[in-house]
């Protein structure tokens, strides 16, 4: 199923997937120098929004969840994508343990599990599945709606490595975003153990604020090479920080940042020639799930929270306090799927674009987020893998629409290398 854009084929979007399709070459020559510098993490998912204006990324997932709403007849991509990222991280790798969330009722998490475990192990790898649930003393065998089996073994530390029951694995993929810290199990393992994503790419010290710091630079540079303004591909951002929802502390200082970047989007619409009015998307910044957001479009907004409303900003996954929030430019979505609100998510195993899914929600509009109950998915239906362009065909046939998006995915993933480099706390620039 091919999305539908509602908004006019001939405006700013048009024009800028002109300018990428066009600058192929240029792209993918300056992505493998990139590459080189700034290796890639290990996966990653993107959240984009098209508002037919403007392409951007808003969010980058170093734990992506979802691999089963891929579509399966690009899982020849998906482990050739996993071979790559391996064989850079020790050719001789025989086995792997990850470990997922503590989940064993969410079923559709479970099968992304299953999805992660049927891609490592078609590379030739042994893979098991370790579990940090507290308690857990032997192995855990749970039923999947698609007939299939997981098998959660508890696993244990012996001196500086991670161990199953017979099993000593090369390295370990973490699937557990780590909201609330790194267990100390996970800590201060032998470096031989390869821990993918590193555990300063957690949640409880990762931080989207940083994130798009590091985006800023990649867009701009991404924006120079093809000749167009970086806003187009870059959502504005801010920081407010010392903020608590349950106390109302930190309104003003949340409602000066919304009344200044609503007044920046402004500024760009009028220089764009768009009009619409601008919305703001004040969010948690760190966590994941679609928790503590929402969308504000008058610093009134966040001064006239309910106690409803405090509560649910107030705190993200694992009951966790949230004290610091990104205020981040709105970019409505103007596809759809069958008249409900969508937007792509793209996939990528190292810095291989693998596929994706589109996000769609019946119940919310065009400048909400998605990511929240009531939310369904549906394969990205590109007749190509998204990774190269039909240099003949118009800028929005799809395959060139999807090439795009796999452009503006890569930057994020980009960012998120340059991120995860300046935040190590074992690196040069910590």
């Amino acid at each position: 199923m091919v999305p539908h854009l509602t908004t006019a084929l001939t405006g700013p979007l048009l024009e800028l997937e002109r300018q990428v399709i066009e600058a192929q070459g240029d792209i993918e020559h300056w992505l493998r120098r990139q590459w080189l510098a700034h290796p890639a993490p290990f996966y990653s998912s993107v959240d984009l929004r098209n508002a037919g204006f403007k392409l951007a990324p808003v969010d980058t997932n170093l734990f992506p969840g979802g691999f089963n709403n891929l579509n399966p007849d690009f899982l020849p991509l998906a482990v050739q994508a996993a071979q790559v990222a391996v064989e850079k991280m020790c050719a001789d790798a025989r086995s792997f343990l990850i470990i997922p969330e503590n989940h064993t009722r969410n079923l559709y998490y479970l099968q992304n599990v299953a999805a992660l475990v049927d891609i490592i192990t078609k590379t030739g790898l042994s893979v098991r599945i370790g579990s940090l649930i507290p308690d857990l003393a032997e192995p855990l065998v749970l039923d999947l709606p698609d007939g299939g089996r997981l098998t959660l073994e508890p696993v244990r530390r012996e001196g500086n490595r991670l161990k199953l029951d017979g099993f000593d694995p090369c390295s370990i993929l973490l699937n557990n975003d780590l909201t609330s810290g790194a267990p100390a199990i996970l800590q201060g393992l032998d470096p031989a153990q390869t821990m993918l994503p590193p555990l300063h790419a957690g949640w409880a010290t990762r931080s989207k604020s940083k994130h798009f710091s590091a985006y800023d630079g990649v867009a701009h540079d991404f924006s120079g090479l093809i000749g167009i303004d970086p806003w187009l591909i870059n959502p504005y951002h801010a920081l407010c920080g010392e903020v608590n929802f349950q106390a109302r502390e930190g309104e003003e200082c949340l409602a000066d940042h919304v009344a200044a970047m609503l007044e920046k989007i402004r500024v760009k619409y009028r220089e764009h020639g768009i009009d619409r009015d601008p919305f703001v998307i004040v969010k948690a910044d760190a966590g994941t799930y679609g928790m503590g957001i929402m969308t504000v479009k008058s610093p009134d907004d966040v001064r006239d929270l309910n106690r409803k409303q405090r509560n649910k900003m107030g705190v993200v996954k694992e009951g966790l306090s949230v004290t610091q929030v990104l205020v981040q430019e709105g970019v409505p979505t103007f596809e759809s799927l069958n008249a409900a609100v969508a937007e792509p998510v793209v996939y990528m195993i190292d810095h291989f674009v693998i596929g994706g899914f589109y996000r769609v929600h019946t119940g919310r509009r065009v400048d909400e987020n998605l990511n929240a109950p009531g939310m369904h998915f549906v394969p990205l239906a590109f007749d190509q893998s998204g990774s190269f362009c039909d240099c003949g065909a118009r800028p929005d046939a799809p395959m060139n629409r999807f090439y795009t998006y796999g452009v503006l995915a890569r930057l994020a993933a980009l960012a998120a290398a340059v991120e995860l480099e300046k935040t190590d706390p074992e690196g040069e620039q910590s």
